[in-house]
């Protein structure tokens, strides 16, 4: 199974997802998307992908994204997309991409639903074990 993360290792649920993809047994194409930053083609097929506009992935906290004036409800997806591609940490993480989905994984436990074999269970950094649903 072929596996990427857009991953921030500054981010615990980042972390999270990316140990988790690990434990599965994959060895995933880590993308360190702050450093190498997005092309509006990337970004915008991942969006369209998950069937979302940019700002269901819009982040918040910890970002400029009240300064540029993006939490406005007014404000159109192309403004948003445009803000992400100068500011990708304005793009919420983790994003996942296997060949049974693409999701932000917040928690980060939406990752088992992408993976082939996820663990049985896993402790999060915190603390928490957490498990895959069975279906």
């Amino acid at each position: 199974m072929s596996v990427t993360i857009y991953h921030n290792p500054d981010c615990e649920t980042s972390r999270n997802t990316l140990a988790m993809i690990r434990a599965s047994g994959e060895d995933p194409v880590v993308v360190p998307y702050l450093v190498t930053g997005w092309t509006r083609a990337q970004l915008y097929g991942l969006l369209t992908a998950m069937d979302v506009g940019p700002r269901a992935v819009l982040r918040d906290k910890g970002t400029p994204a009240a300064e540029l004036g993006l939490l406005d409800p007014d404000v159109g997806d192309d403004t948003v997309l445009e803000a992400m591609l100068t500011h990708p940490i304005l793009v919420n993480r983790p994003i996942v991409v296997t060949p049974k989905g693409i999701a932000l994984c917040r928690p980060s436990e939406v990752v088992f639903d992408l993976l082939d074999h996820p663990p049985h269970g896993f402790t999060k950094e915190d603390g928490q074990v957490v498990r895959p649903t069975i279906p």
